[in-house]
């Protein structure tokens, strides 16, 4: 983060924030938009939405948010939200291959509804799954279902994941995905103070192109990479 002095031909003197893209890096200086909690700003070059961090929110207040959360292996609502993930994952790996839930949350349900179809799966969690050695393995898949939009540090933090899958692996994104800075002002996506990383198509598109992967948009809130 950098703070420009610029002195205006009016002799004004202005302090304009720099920062640096969480995904690509790119230097911007737009905060297109302000309420009354914080600032947004938007990359030009890989149209990621993304809140400085002056406005992150401690871990404790963080996961007292998340703590909140009534995700119930037995709600056939929930369930059926997330097999927006599983169905088209389990279509493309085999029953022998091993996957992790990345961000599995207080209840792992996704994972529990892989286990009940025969998979393997571990799961790490940075509040409520903590364990180390799951990070430090190869997977056949991973997923990451409504985990991106609270990433701090998003491209460092998916490049560990993308390290952790073997070649012709699939990595599963879940996340509401931002149209651009038109409609942001009243999207409730942006509500969530923990929510503070909005990717576009074009943002995975940049990811794809990193990593040089195969990307695939799944209806509207599902992407899948694969490695080659």
């Amino acid at each position: 983060m950098i703070i420009q002095i610029e002195i205006l031909d009016c002799g004004i003197v202005i302090a304009m924030l720099r920062i640096n893209c969480p995904v690509c890096s790119t230097e911007t200086k737009d905060q297109f938009y302000h309420d009354k909690f914080r600032s947004y700003y938007f990359c030009h070059y890989c149209e990621l939405i993304f809140v400085p961090s002056q406005y992150f929110l401690s871990e404790t207040e963080e996961k007292s948010r998340y703590d909140l959360h009534e995700n119930n292996l037995n709600d056939p609502g929930y369930r059926k939200f997330l097999s927006r993930m599983l169905n088209p994952m389990k279509d493309r790996i085999k029953i022998a291959d091993k996957g992790l839930d990345f961000g599995s949350g207080p209840t792992p349900v996704l994972a529990a509804m892989f286990t009940e179809l025969g998979y393997e799966i571990d799961i790490y969690d940075h509040f409520y799954a903590n364990n180390p050695s799951a990070l430090t393995k190869e997977y056949d898949f991973i997923v990451c279902t409504e985990v991106v939009e609270h990433l701090h540090s998003p491209k460092a933090t998916l490049d560990i994941v993308w390290a952790q899958l073997k070649p012709g692996g699939t990595v599963g994104i879940m996340t509401k995905i931002s149209t651009g800075m038109d409609r942001f002002p009243t999207w409730h996506y942006k509500n969530d103070e923990t929510h503070v990383s909005f990717f576009s198509k074009k943002t995975f598109e940049c990811l794809a192109n990193f990593w040089n992967a195969e990307l695939e948009f799944i209806k509207n809130d599902v992407i899948l990479f694969k490695k080659s």
